[in-house]
């Protein structure tokens, strides 16, 4: 037994891009399998550990540095996006209308006593302005009440 582990870790020792190449591959078959997203990460820390590991020979200790380095900073790197990419979705997440504020339009129709439709992809939203505007003026959406757009010329 013992000296099937012997040479099992001299295989590992003398071959460490196979052995950090096969722990990537590994770690990323099971993230597939389970799609939290963390064993993505570990998955690419292993791999660009073999391929600095095959262009800069170091011993284990160094490689297994560079790999738990690796592994914070792209799970770092991975949460601050999400976490970005998250607050974007809560924020507008079947909110059409919250989406539609900053966005800039023509009018197909003039505003009359500051109330009008504007025609934004394929529906038609109900628009307020401080003033009357004619057809073909360009105006931005500032705010959103209900279904109603508040709109300024631009």
């Amino acid at each position: 037994m013992t000296a099937s582990f012997d040479f099992i870790l001299n295989l590992i020792l003398d071959n460490p891009f196979s052995f950090w190449i096969s722990l990537g591959a590994l770690l990323l078959i099971a993230e597939m399998l389970g799609g939290a997203g963390y064993l993505l990460w570990s998955g690419i820390a292993a791999m660009i550990t073999a391929l600095t590991s095959l262009f800069i020979p170091n011993e284990w200790t160094w490689q297994g540095g560079i790999f738990a380095l690796l592994i914070v900073i792209t799970a770092w790197g991975w949460q601050r996006w999400s976490r970005k990419e998250q607050k974007i979705a809560q924020t507008s997440l079947n909110q059409r209308n919250k989406q539609l504020i900053g966005q800039r339009f023509y009018l197909e129709t003039p505003l009359v006593n500051g109330r009008g439709n504007i025609r934004i992809a394929d529906g038609s939203w109900p628009i307020c302005s401080n003033k009357d505007l004619p057809a073909g003026a360009r105006i931005q959406v500032t705010s959103v009440e209900g279904i109603t757009l508040y709109v300024e010329p631009c």
